[in-house]
């Protein structure tokens, strides 16, 4: 059975043709994550685990981005809280669903939208991509990376892309395992599909109880990392200035000015 874009979305678009799923991050132009398009993911996540007869969901973005992450606009003091608690949501669906999640990166993949990418099984990447967690230049910093990135790329490479918040390429993405392969742009769309096809020849349960037994981090010790860096966020670095001030000096495109407070 297929469902295209589903009347409900508005900020993404959902295919279901068994055995695979497709979301496509659909909000131009850089697919920029609010909080309308995490409800929606979550709504779609719900969905497809809902289905038996699906057995991998993929994620790409559309236009000339995969997605440049989660919205400035949305972590202001009064809307930090829910934002975080419904990211978060998308990212605990992600990482609990039984379907093996596959992830298509194109152009920028910054910030929650690298997070988003990062907790996918798979991930297929241009080498000419942007990856990046940017959130150090505004004052703050990457929960979901800050709790998981460690393990997939080790911890000295984690701090140095949290702490400096500079970019780097799919290729460099692919070398050091954030991401499994990088290839020519136009050659992306082939390689994800000669992927699929792999997936679609294997048994749906055994790929779902080969996924259950792979991962060394269980839920519990993820939650309560993310937990912990939850709380940080809330309780100290968004009771600083300088944390506000980043936020506020990009919402109004000029240079920060750091207090140190």
């Amino acid at each position: 059975m297929t469902t295209n874009s589903l009347s409900k979305f508005s900020r993404i678009t959902l295919d279901l043709e068994a055995p695979v799923a497709r979301i496509v991050l659909n909000h131009p132009p850089l697919n920029v994550i609010d909080i309308s398009m995490m409800e929606e993911l979550s709504a779609a996540l719900t969905e497809i685990e809902s289905r038996p007869e699906i057995a991998v969901v993929m994620i790409s973005g559309s236009g000339k981005a995969f997605s440049a992450g989660v919205a400035v606009a949305a972590h202001t003091l009064d809307k930090v809280s829910e934002m975080l608690t419904k990211f978060h949501g998308v990212i605990g669906a992600l990482l609990d669903t039984t379907k093996v999640a596959v992830a298509r990166v194109h152009g920028s993949c910054l910030g929650g939208g690298a997070e988003l990418a990062a907790v996918c099984d798979i991930v297929y990447t241009s080498e000419t991509a942007t990856w990046g967690f940017p959130e150090i230049k505004l004052g703050c910093y990457p929960p979901v990376a800050a709790t998981m990135l460690a393990t997939i790329v080790g911890q000295k490479k984690a701090a140095e892309l949290i702490l400096t918040g500079r970019g780097i390429s799919g290729r460099e993405a692919a070398s050091i395992g954030l991401a499994n392969r990088a290839v020519p742009e136009n050659e992306l769309e082939s390689e994800l599909e000669q992927l699929l096809d792999q997936l679609k020849q294997l048994s749906p349960v055994s790929l779902r109880l080969a996924k259950k037994a792979i991962y060394v981090w269980d839920s519990m010790h993820f939650d309560k990392g993310l937990a912990r860096a939850e709380r940080i966020y809330l309780d100290e670095l968004m009771k600083t200035e300088d944390a506000q001030e980043g936020i506020n000096a990009f919402l109004e495109k000029r240079s920060p000015v750091w207090k140190g407070r």
